[in-house]
């Protein structure tokens, strides 16, 4: 039971690393249309899109992916407590 929640906790580590990695590419010319780009567009942008519904822009500051990582880090936490209850 141990090993499902160390494999869970890291996809979704993996999966947080990879929104930081596609949002600082923002800040890059190009960067977004490279083929890592490309690919974390696909992986990131459906996770993004419900929290950019739901926040808008600050200006030229887009909030939502903080959101989206702290929503994740809750996530962490509550398989943490349901992998507790269980164990």
């Amino acid at each position: 039971m141990n090993t499902v929640l160390l494999f869970l906790q890291s996809l979704i580590q993996i999966y947080s690393w990879a929104l930081i990695v596609y949002i600082l590419m923002s800040w890059f010319p190009n960067a977004r249309e490279s083929a890592i780009g490309q690919f974390l567009a696909r992986i990131c942008e459906p996770y993004l899109e419900p929290f950019r519904r739901f926040i808008p822009p600050l200006g030229m500051i887009d909030i939502s992916p903080i959101v989206a990582i702290l929503v994740l880090r809750l996530a962490t936490g509550g398989l943490n407590q349901i992998f507790h209850w269980i164990a």
